[in-house]
């Protein structure tokens, strides 16, 4: 049952509930029960081909031959695709709302960038017989130096592992390397500090694993359109991604998502649906195509890697003065979504404490490992593990206990957040207080009495002086070319670019419906 401090918040809620706090059942709970829900994979439709992959055996290679004419003479292939079969090899899933640059081909061309890279496609009329022409595809590679770690990445030297961003740091802006937050003077506040406490925090990729692994089929239907059921968590992501990479009108696709088997972030990404309705296009027969157990677990996107340093500075009465960070988020080898994670972690920074100089740099780097993507809170929850550990750290390094530390530098309502926003509605000091009673942890009176609500504002709410950077100069724009696209590459030329025409006052649409866009807030194709 979910409680709810009237003593504390009497305006907050209505108690006039219908569902919140009671025991209403699941729709889906019967389903479940009785293994009667349908999944994905649950459609058998008559002369069903399958797809599968043949993956990169190495983390970063030139690809220098790709030889399958024995493949496709093998018993039962249908078709095989290449990257070149690919009508648009090159997307990334937030170019969709202007975040990002098309990075990542789909079967890969002229490199691969991390172990497991699909770079040929086999339909065949089994999984077993496509298994089996997938062995007789002969590609001779060219190993290059690869990297790993993500600050070994950002060195002078250092491979580059994905030419759209030949620094191997997300360009935010055409212009930013990293997410920046620069509130007051955090050398001065550390220097000032009574105490200052480093420490570095390292978590690593984690898998999803999810009961049903990623997966699709697609189907030809009437008046020239297909019909895809999929497993995936973001349906209409998913259609838009294939209209671009496919390049036809997303209203080409019947989408039909349905149950998901277990996702938690790790079905975001659109990795198995354009494959599949390619290969049905190609065909003219449904095509399917779903990873293996070991498929998922080796090559499906994991949460990133992050490796976070904080420095502390804090007074002997327990007050925090300064804190800086600096956070490398480990892409894999493409964007996915890791560029959105550092812009989440930069915003929740310095946590849900009052700090007068807070100082953060946010990186989102790349290295040859598997693409990462979402996953519960992912930007989020690796940075609040690192503040948590670290505050209590700091409380004992003060002599404090780790609960009244937290009400000391907590929120409260009218304080200056780090970001120059007030802050509004805080409860954190009155969930520790909650937290403590449940677990009868001992606080003491004067902390049992302080209160969100009181001792804010003030001189809490003023914005420091922040010493003033300067900003990077922006690119000139160009047009995007990449070695691995479809097209042949364009020769270098010693005149300047001509600047770029300006944009039509209602661009025509290429693909897609008409979106809002949470991140710029505005309406685009």
């Amino acid at each position: 049952m979910l409680e709810l401090r009237k003593d504390l918040f009497a305006d907050e809620r209505d108690d006039n509930l219908k569902e919140v706090g009671k025991g209403t059942q699941r729709q889906d709970m019967l389903g479940h029960v009785t293994g009667t829900s349908s999944y994905f994979d649950d459609h058998k439709l008559q002369g069903m081909l399958h797809l599968k992959v043949l993956r990169s055996a190495h983390a970063h290679a030139r690809l220098r031959r790709i030889d399958t004419s024995e493949a496709e003479r093998s018993d039962g292939v249908r078709r095989i695709i290449r990257g070149a079969d690919v009508p648009r090899n090159l997307n990334t899933l937030l170019s969709l709302i202007n975040f990002g640059k098309d990075d990542e081909p789909s079967l890969a061309v002229d490199k691969v960038r991390y172990k497991g890279e699909p770079i040929v496609a086999v339909v065949a009329d089994s999984p077993r017989a496509a298994h089996e022409a997938m062995a007789k595809v002969r590609v001779d590679y060219e190993p290059l130096p690869s990297v790993f770690d993500v600050e070994e990445a950002l060195k002078p030297g250092a491979p580059v592992v994905n030419e759209v961003y030949p620094k191997n740091t997300f360009t935010y802006h055409e212009v930013y390397d990293h997410q920046k937050l620069r509130f007051g003077d955090v050398e001065r506040g550390l220097a000032e500090a009574d105490h200052v406490l480093e420490q570095r925090y390292q978590m690593s990729p984690i898998e999803h694993a999810p009961t049903e692994t990623n997966g699709a089929i697609a189907a030809p239907d009437t008046n020239g359109r297909y019909v895809v059921y999929t497993s995936t968590q973001a349906l209409f992501f998913s259609v838009d991604t294939c209209a671009k990479i496919l390049d036809v009108p997303s209203n080409t696709f019947h989408f039909i998502g349905g149950t998901v088997g277990g996702g938690f972030g790790g079905k975001v990404d659109t990795l198995t649906e354009p494959l599949a309705i390619l290969a049905a296009m190609l065909t003219g027969r449904p095509v399917r195509y779903v990873f293996g157990r070991e498929e998922e677990m080796l090559f499906g996107p994991p949460r990133g890697a992050e490796r976070i340093y904080i420095r502390d500075g804090v007074m002997r009465d327990g007050r925090i003065v300064a804190r800086k960070i600096r956070a490398y988020f480990d892409s894999g080898a493409y964007t996915r979504l890791s560029s959105y994670a550092a812009v989440k972690c930069a915003a929740h920074l310095p946590g849900p404490y009052t700090i007068p100089n807070v100082y953060g740099d946010v990186y989102c780097v790349f290295t040859n490992r598997t693409p990462a993507t979402a996953m519960r809170g992912f930007g989020i929850t690796a940075m609040d593990f690192a503040i948590e550990c670290q505050m209590d750290k700091l409380a004992h390094l003060v002599g404090q206990d780790p609960m009244e530390f937290r009400i000391l530098n907590a929120y409260r309502d009218g304080d200056m957040k780090a970001h120059r926003r007030e802050a509004k509605n805080t409860a954190l000091i009155e969930c520790v207080q909650v937290a403590a009673e449940k677990a009868k942890w001992p606080i003491r009176e004067e902390f049992k009495r302080m209160s969100s609500r009181k001792d804010g504002g003030g001189i809490r709410a003023m914005v420091p002086l922040t010493p003033r950077e300067q900003a990077p100069q922006r690119a000139a724009a160009a047009q995007q070319r990449t070695s691995y696209d479809r097209g042949i590459p364009t020769p270098a030329s010693s005149q300047p670019p001509p600047p770029p025409p300006p944009p039509p006052a209602t661009p025509a649409p290429s693909h897609g419906a008409t979106r809002f866009s949470s991140v710029f807030g505005t309406r685009r194709r």
